[in-house]
This record gives structure tokens, C-alpha cells and sequence, in this order.
């Protein structure tokens, strides 16, 4: 794995040991950041199961404005912040220690522009995680899900609608937008 482009370019970045990680595919990544290339700077990002953090490292290598980077499993947070050392300094990175849904049940006031989930795959966390998330994004934002080929997710998480499905290989990716966006 490396950060494609930016200010940490061409960096490589360590997985976690281990099957229960699994790092999006360097296709989905770059068709990931063409979608929402000029929303990124100065942007707001959460990267929810960050694994190694590279969804997020990539967002700050583009000018994102600050990215919160949250995993529940050690080994993850463990390359995630050796990745944040070897691409940084990131101030603007913010490391949390927490399963998605207790994190996104305690957020108060805070306002995201972009948000990366990857979440395990075969569960019905992702549904849940996009209900709470939907009530911390800006009026622009932009919500992008990677799921396995067979995971459906609803049309319409409100206000928040499904703009597009993209397939990459066994991978899909979802797009949602803010209604009128």
C-alpha cells in the first residue's frame, strides 16, 4: 500500500498482522478519490474503520483540513499510527480508540464533510453506523461505503440519498450525497 498522490506521495504505508484487516484494493482507492477529489481540501474527514488509515492518510495527503480516524482493534490502531508517523506530522489527525457505533453514539456538535467506512464485511453494522452518521455530516457532505458484492444498503439514508453504485472486482463502493447536492 502506498498514498497515491499529494504530500505524502509514494509513501508506503504498513497493513495490520493478520485476516482481520482487510485494505481496500489500490482500484477502489483511486476510484474512491476521483469521486470526491475536489471536495477534499480543507474538508472535515472521518475515516470509520480505519484499519491502517489509509483512506484518511490519503484524504490529508490531498489538503484534507483534518481527518478523525477511528478502529477498535489493536493491531490496526497500532499501523494506523505508524502510517500517521511516517506520512505526518498530521496536528490535524485525530486517533480514536473506539468501536464505530459506541464513537458515533457520543459524538456531540461535530460536523463532518466527508466520511470513509469500511467496515468488516457480512454484518448489518454498516446500516446502522450510516443512520447515526447522516446527523453529523455537513449539508454538502459526502458518504462513501465499502461493502462486499452482495451487500445491499437502502436508496435513502435521509437526508442523504444513494447517488451511485460503483463495482470494482468483488468490491462495491457506495456513493451518497446530501438530498439537492
Amino acid at each position: 500500500m502506498r498514498v497515491i498522490t499529494g504530500s505524502a506521495r509514494g509513501r508506503r504505508l504498513q497493513a495490520p498482522a493478520g485476516q482481520a484487516v482487510r485494505p481496500t484494493s489500490a482500484v477502489a482507492k483511486e476510484a474512491v478519490f476521483s469521486i470526491i477529489q475536489f471536495e477534499i481540501p480543507g474538508a472535515r474527514v472521518l475515516d470509520l474503520f480505519a484499519g491502517s488509515g489509509q483512506m484518511g492518510i490519503e484524504a490529508l495527503s490531498r489538503g484534507a483540513r483534518e481527518c478523525v480516524f477511528v478502529d477498535n482493534g489493536r493491531e490496526s490502531l497500532s499501523a494506523l499510527r505508524e502510517n500517521l508517523e511516517k506520512t505526518g506530522p498530521w496536528k490535524n489527525a485525530k486517533v480514536v480508540a473506539s468501536d464505530a457505533l459506541n464513537f458515533l453514539r457520543g459524538l456531540q456538535g461535530e460536523v463532518f464533510d466527508i466520511a470513509l467506512l469500511d467496515p468488516p464485511y457480512h454484518g448489518e453494522l454498516l446500516e446502522q453506523c450510516l443512520r447515526l452518521l447522516a446527523r453529523h455530516m455537513s449539508e454538502g457532505g459526502v458518504i462513501l461505503c465499502e461493502t462486499d458484492g452482495q451487500t445491499r444498503l437502502p436508496e435513502e439514508i435521509p437526508p442523504f440519498f444513494l447517488k451511485k453504485c460503483y463495482k470494482y472486482g468483488k468490491t462495491r463502493v457506495f456513493h451518497y450525497r446530501a438530498t439537492g447536492n
